[in-house]
């Protein structure tokens, strides 16, 4: 998830913890503690990808948190003891904040590698990354614990169990539209071996869903609000590697994206993308891995390089009408006549 959300949800599992000496201080150190895992970010790798599929890696297992937290809190109590803040109620917090974190991380489609050393990264896909539904209540919660002492813990306690309800929400939603797309590959021939379904942004209403084969992959839109249980996929090419040399960041990236890559050419530059994050053409984490020479041939890069992408707020209005039930709109957010609408 984002750094506030981040930082939002430690501040209120902080102010939860706190009861009655929950305060501005209990706070910030919740706050700070919910965004300690993501500093991970300010270490290099050596390359735009080794950088992007190493976040959430050691500073996100739940095999090192554990021990990290007890540390943490062994060095409070033992520089600054406190009858109310025990070594296990400052322990409850530390580790509630640290792994509450990570295990949000695994909902998003990012993925987060939550018993690295060992390999595997592990998504839900139940929540965007950003998804002010979630967020917006717990900076509620935060503003009236700064504000109201005794009502304080009480807030950030009601407003956990309603974020985890959300959270339990955006999975049943996956559920139902995981069982309309089941549907619509079976009716339209489509494989369904490699299927992701995850929310798109800002919202558990409208989900995207790629299929994936061989040759081709598959990207269609599914709202909550559709009238129509039909699905209308665009059919793109997914390209091939045409080096018979594989680079590891390529490997690496493949375990990332779950293969879920497409590669092509643009402007004699070798991109490969992870389909996963992103929409509509405009996807999140494209890299440059080879260019052409002179004669025509592909020249590995001494280490890959992020593509630019052009994001921004042009399709939400867009977005919004799609997520509202428009089902003229397709996966690339433009509109388009439908056959089966009557």
């Amino acid at each position: 998830m984002d750094s506030i959300t981040q930082a939002a949800l430690g501040a209120t599992i902080a102010g939860a913890v706190a009861g009655k000496q929950c305060n501005a201080k209990v706070l910030l150190v919740g706050a700070a503690l919910g965004t300690l895992p993501d500093l991970d970010v300010v270490l290099d790798y050596g390359d735009a990808v080794s950088n992007t599929i190493k976040h959430r890696g050691f500073s996100h297992s739940l095999l090192l948190l554990p021990p990290f937290a007890l540390l943490l809190s062994w060095l409070y109590c033992r520089f600054r003891p406190d009858a109310f803040w025990s070594f296990k109620r400052v322990s409850v917090l530390t580790l509630s904040v640290l792994i509450t974190h990570t295990l949000l991380d695994a909902m998003t489609t990012y993925g987060t590698q939550l018993i690295w050393p060992f390999e595997g990264y592990f998504e839900l896909r139940n929540i965007f990354i950003i998804d002010p539904l979630y967020t917006v209540p717990l900076l509620v919660a935060i503003i009236v614990a700064l504000f109201s002492k005794a009502n304080g813990a009480k807030w950030c306690q009601s407003v956990l169990v309603l974020s985890t309800l959300y959270l339990g929400w955006g999975f049943a939603a996956q559920q139902y539209i995981a069982n309309r797309v089941d549907q619509n590959l079976a009716q339209q021939g489509l494989p369904n071996k490699q299927v992701m379904i995850t929310p798109t942004p800002f919202n558990t209403v409208l989900w995207r869903v790629v299929v994936m084969d061989e040759h081709y992959y598959w990207e269609g839109l599914a709202s909550l609000l559709d009238e129509n249980e039909d699905i209308e996929f665009i059919a793109r090419p997914k390209g091939t590697w045409p080096l018979e040399e594989k680079p590891e960041t390529l490997k690496g990236l493949k375990a990332f994206s779950h293969n879920y890559l497409n590669y092509r050419e643009e402007k004699d530059a070798l991109i490969v993308s992870d389909l996963r994050l992103g929409m509509a053409n405009n996807l999140s984490f494209e890299f440059i891995y080879a260019q052409r020479d002179d004669a025509g041939n592909w020249v590995l890069m001494d280490a890959p390089q992020r593509y630019p992408s052009q994001r921004g707020f042009e399709h939400l209005s867009t977005l919004w009408q799609r997520m509202k039930g428009d089902q003229s709109i397709n996966a690339n957010l433009t509109k388009e006549t439908l056959s089966y609408r009557h």
